[in-house]
């Protein structure tokens, strides 16, 4: 059985019995997939360091570090926050189960392991993660630059450009920003709240989006601009007037017509005159898509 995907899936095993690992590497080589071994949890650990896998196979009882703190050490790792890791066990009983997805695991088989049916859920796993990874590109591209952390200020899953500009769980800035971030959470923050402070060395600032399900606090991540630079920006690059250029500004921070009319000193009539303009000259047809445009020059600049 072969996956279906143009690009060669990349599969770390992670289990201390070398007869296991021969028969899923030669199942999983038969589907087309490049296969990674780690013999144990700290082999498995250097390995991610240089190596994003698509999906981590993992044996939940190994000497030393077994699977679960393996995988928990490994989602600690921002790059692993959308890597389904599932747990190959002879262990089926409720605990273990549910130790291994408290860990971070999205599923588990049991051994022996029946090759047809983990090929079958490494498919439907491997889906998703796409999916969610494809969304999460997409974001970006907009300039939006979105994550999420709990009410402790641990990183839940972020967009790429996102990862990259905070702190990991090891470096000596993280306990400061978590602390941060906690404390400003532990008020009663109504959307649109920003917080500004200062990761690695450059000014930033949160801005609160939602809380989901009570325990998922959506952010925002902004790197604080000059209105006259965006104004600019935005006037040399789709050739607007200055009055143009301030209104797509505005659209772009999510302002109503009226609003910007109040800021500006027009009227919301003068606004949308303005505005029939930007549209001609951005080439969109709605307010939604000028402001994405917009956003994706400014999270350029």
């Amino acid at each position: 059985m072969k996956l279906h995907d143009d690009q060669k899936t990349v599969v770390m095993v992670v289990d201390d019995a070398v007869d296991s690992i021969r028969m899923i590497n030669e199942a999983l080589e038969e589907a087309g997939m490049t296969v990674l071994v780690a013999l144990e949890g700290n082999q498995a650990l250097t390995i991610s360091q240089n190596i994003t896998p698509d999906v981590v196979l993992m044996d939940a009882l190994m000497p030393q570090m077994d699977g679960f703190e393996t995988c928990r050490r490994l989602k600690e790792n921002p790059a692993f926050a959308d890597i389904p890791i599932i747990f190959m066990t002879g262990l089926s009983d409720t605990e273990h189960v549910v130790m291994g997805l408290n860990a971070g695991g999205v599923d588990y088989v049991t051994k022996p392991i029946n090759t047809t049916e983990l090929l079958a859920r490494m498919d439907v796993h491997l889906a998703n993660a796409r999916m969610t990874k494809s969304a999460r590109f997409a974001l970006d591209t907009a300039g939006q630059n979105l994550f999420a952390v709990d009410r402790e200020g641990n990183l839940l899953w972020g967009t790429p450009q996102v990862c990259q500009c905070l702190p990991e769980s090891n470096h000596p800035e993280f306990p400061t920003v978590k602390a941060q971030v906690k404390e400003w959470l532990s008020h009663k923050l109504e959307p649109g709240h920003s917080m500004p402070l200062t990761i690695m060395d450059t000014p930033r600032s949160l801005e609160f989006l939602a809380l989901i399900d009570g325990r998922e606090y959506l952010l925002r991540l902004k790197t604080p601009q000059n209105q006259n630079t965006a104004t600019a920006a935005l006037r040399d690059r789709f050739d607007l007037t200055l009055r143009e250029s301030d209104v797509l500004l505005w659209i772009a921070n999510g302002k109503t017509n009226r609003e910007i009319g109040q800021i500006l000193d027009m009227s919301p009539r003068t606004v949308n005159k303005h505005l029939e303009q930007v549209f001609r000259k951005l080439g969109v047809e709605n307010r939604t898509a000028a402001a994405a445009t917009a956003i994706r020059l400014l999270a350029t600049q």
